[in-house]
């Protein structure tokens, strides 16, 4: 494959508007972790909101141009959107939008958060099997639960503008990748086996072919790169995105992992094991990896691992 020239930028910042966790009294700030303090008039009244969903602001800033792109949706109608409010984030900068893929618990904050961005038209960058239907998981024959479904109607009606591709697709002044279909290649990374949809009224299993990440090349450190379950793998998508890229120098590897779970827990041990091997400066589960995945990172790279929440800014230079 030939490489994709991604622009080299001075500065990525990532603002969590939804994650699985939030702890206001963390006090841990860094040069690089800056976590939300929702104050009003020197009080806190209103918390940051924790749920099962996951969206992001990512910032490129190269030289004197920032550019701002919405990373997925969040869960609830209104859980990201709050928060955005609650942290003072300008949603009016955001120029383009993405989707991981499309499960609810990355597109049920859709239409929120679009209308505090106040424009009609913007790039929404995603995967044609978003719009796959039904799609449901399966406990048995008798018992499924289905999954709601996203359309293109609603879609236009957020005010997005939609772009389908499977293959890697630049943005933003080159400076930001969505990465498109990710190849299954890892002999341990299977997706979820219990997850099916409906083609032309036949049963057949999702292998979930839109999950797919956006990566940045931050200058003189590496790739930065951010998913939203990795129902591919985690491991896959790091390995295509150095594919595609053609660099193999790793930054940050950010995101759900989706290792939690008992289908999960037993490939927890090998993915860490290959995490490692990509010698990232930071590893930072977020979203469905996991509380035994996440305490596991922790344990094995300690030196690498940083805490994710909503409401928390990430800023790498």
């Amino acid at each position: 494959m030939t490489s994709t020239t991604l622009k080299a930028v001075d500065k990525v910042e990532i603002l969590t508007l939804q994650d699985n966790y939030i702890e206001i009294t963390a006090m841990d700030d860094s040069p690089v972790i800056s976590r939300a303090r929702p104050l009003k008039e020197g009080e806190f009244r209103v918390s940051v909101l924790a749920e099962h969903g996951f969206s992001a602001l990512v910032k490129t800033s190269l030289q004197s141009k920032t550019h701002t792109l919405l990373f997925d949706f969040g869960f609830s109608e209104d859980g990201a959107a709050q928060n955005a409010r609650v942290l003072g984030a300008d949603m009016t900068q955001v120029e383009a939008a993405t989707l991981s893929h499309g499960h609810m618990d990355h597109t049920g904050g859709m239409q929120k958060l679009t209308a505090l961005i106040g424009k009609r038209n913007i790039p929404f960058v995603v995967h044609p099997s978003v719009f796959k239907f039904p799609r449901y998981i399966k406990y048995g024959e008798d018992y499924r639960v289905n999954l709601p479904q996203l359309t293109r109607g609603v879609v236009r009606e957020a005010g997005l503008s939609v772009i389908e591709t499977a293959k890697p697709y630049l943005l933003l002044d080159d400076t930001i990748l969505f990465l498109g279909e990710i190849p299954r290649r890892t002999d341990f990374e299977k997706g979820i086996p219990v997850a099916y949809w409906q083609k032309d009224g036949q049963e057949t299993w999702d292998a979930i072919e839109d999950d797919t990440s956006v990566v940045m090349n931050l200058k003189d450190k590496g790739l930065v790169i951010l998913s939203g379950c990795a129902h591919a793998g985690i491991i896959n998508t790091v390995q295509y995105a150095v594919e595609v890229t053609g660099m193999e120098k790793i930054h940050v590897i950010m995101g759900g992992f989706h290792l939690s779970g008992p289908l999960f827990e037993p490939i927890i041990g090998r993915t860490v094991a290959e995490l490692r091997k990509f010698h990232p400066d930071y590893v930072i589960p977020a979203h469905c990896t996991g509380r035994k995945a996440v305490l596991a990172v922790e344990r094995e790279m300690p030196e690498q691992f940083l805490l994710n929440m909503a409401g928390t800014k990430l800023t790498f230079v």
